[in-house]
């Protein structure tokens, strides 16, 4: 009797294998020999000229002349009282830089806009978009540093109560009010207060979906753009809300997915963005620890769970693309840090770095530009830096 129960359980552990396998193999599970893709850091890239620096740099990306844009969180944050509100700026700073990393110009100097720094990233019409995580807004540039859009709207400073007259007493009827409850046409559907009709008491609404937004041009500390070959701009809503939100070229609001939580579909700080050449969408959940794939009526896809936790997400051009995504460290701690370069499928290519303070260590990547699949750049908030990387062939594998 002890060994058929013995032979039981193994067969049960067996069949429960097989069927975590076949999760792992549905949604992106772990993948046992990831390589060791070796590379170089190309020392003081980027010139800045005398009395000018860089503080965090949440974002930064090249354009088809491989210029660098820099969005970083620098700069003196200045304060005018106008009319009813407060107006803040200057709290950021859009650089540029060209191919050798010397410094060209600055874009957008004393914008409204300009709040708290959180991407850049170029269109294939080299126009550049920024996402300010506090105005909550997401501008679009052209090339020469003009505003050619912006969606969403910064909130305001100081909350300002419209007058609202007060209300009627309770019960009493008139043209604002209506026939008292249990009195108008519905009160046949049952006692004082349960009608169906007119001057019946209505059911109560739903609790708002928590993350889910609303429709339209409302963000609530936004964290990504991107964008399809159709030119339909997509939006990540981002640590408020919980969701992507999809625009076209125009910026008309077309639909929205996602709120708070952790199953398909749902997000816990959808913190990066990215569009393949079929128009999915790439999401860097990063309080689930894992990519979200969407397509781009975005519907759920699929999921990978094999890249620790992802800061940011970045897909390469070319006919042949690949899915960078770093497992960022938080904040005052260097953990981890490495970045993983992937099949669009989730399969890993390989993975470089670590966390750290040197060069070739990295302090919270906060953006990849991977325009360069060999020759990425990263931004990084903890170092305050701009690191230009050179990737070599994988050569070994770890467990």
């Amino acid at each position: 009797m002890k060994r058929i129960l013995t032979l039981s359980f193994v067969a049960l552990l067996i069949l429960t294998a097989g069927h975590a396998i076949s999760a792992q193999q549905q949604f992106g599970g772990a993948q046992l020999a990831v390589p060791e893709i070796p590379f170089d850091s190309v020392p003081n890239f980027l010139k800045l000229p005398d009395k000018m620096y860089l503080g965090e740099v949440p974002g930064v990306a090249t354009n088809s002349k491989g210029h660098v844009f820099v969005y970083t969180r620098t700069g003196t944050m200045t304060a005018t009282l106008g009319g009813s509100r407060v107006f803040t700026h200057d709290g950021s700073r859009l650089f540029e830089f060209d191919e050798k990393g010397a410094y060209v110009r600055e874009i957008g100097v004393g914008i409204y806009g300009f709040l708290f720094a959180h991407v850049v990233r170029i269109d294939p019409q080299d126009n550049i978009w920024v996402v300010d995580e506090a105005a909550n807004l997401v501008m679009k540039f052209d090339p020469n540093g003009r505003i050619l859009m912006t969606i969403g709207r910064k909130p305001e400073s100081i909350n300002v109560r419209n007058y609202e007259p007060p209300a009627p007493p309770a019960g009493a009827a008139g043209r604002a009010g209506g026939a008292p409850a249990g009195e108008g046409r519905g009160a046949a559907a049952g006692p004082a207060g349960e009608g169906g009709g007119r001057g019946g008491q209505q059911a109560a609404a739903p609790p708002p979906v928590v993350g889910a937004g609303v429709a339209g041009e409302s963000f609530n500390r936004p964290t990504d753009v991107g964008w399809d070959a159709q030119g339909n701009i997509f939006v990540s809503d981002g640590y408020g809300n919980s969701r992507v939100v999809k625009y076209d070229k125009n910026g008309v609001f077309l639909k929205m997915a996602g709120h708070r939580g952790a199953g398909p579909l749902e997000f816990n700080t959808p913190h990066g963005l990215a569009m393949d050449a079929q128009g999915n969408v790439y999401i860097a959940d990063r309080g689930n620890n894992r990519v979200q794939v969407l397509d781009n009526e975005l519907n759920f896809k699929t999921q990978y769970l094999n890249v620790g936790t992802p800061w940011t997400v970045c897909v390469s051009p070319g006919p042949h693309q690949y899915l960078f995504s770093s497992n960022s460290n938080a904040i005052g701690n260097f953990d981890n840090g490495e970045i993983y370069k992937m099949e669009l499928d989730g399969k890993i290519v390989g993975r470089f770095g670590e966390g750290g303070k040197q060069m070739k260590q990295f302090g919270s990547v906060h953006e990849i530009d991977c325009r360069d699949p060999n020759g990425i750049l990263v931004g990084e908030l903890t170092n305050w830096r701009v690191q230009k990387l050179m990737l070599k062939a994988p050569t070994s594998s770890t467990q």
